[in-house]
């Protein structure tokens, strides 16, 4: 499945099953908080609550139900929770109309 739908904290935006989330999230002008890219500090994580990812192997905790998305590439289409607003960047908005 290539093209997929993510919502994420009730906004719904479209993804894919080739990218990791943290970068599909960032294209559909959201900006999740993230340090480093590659699972070693957890700023990335969020809850799933639906659906299925690919998560390559990680250093920092992730307790049951939930993932990092900088290291997790979706498998289906996805429901995710951040336990903050995510903020948006209008510039990432703009350059996919």
């Amino acid at each position: 499945m290539s093209q997929l739908t993510i919502k994420v904290n009730g906004q719904t935006v479209h993804g894919n099953s080739r990218e990791p989330l943290l970068n599909q999230l960032e294209k559909a002008g959201l900006q999740p908080e993230f340090q480093c890219r590659n699972g070693m500090c957890g700023a990335c994580r969020c809850k799933l609550k639906a659906g299925a990812v690919n998560q390559d192997d990680v250093m920092a905790f992730v307790a049951p139900n939930e993932v990092l998305s900088c290291c997790s590439v979706p498998k289906s289409n996805l429901e995710i929770e951040f336990d903050y607003l995510l903020a948006e960047n209008p510039q990432a908005e703009a350059a996919n109309s």
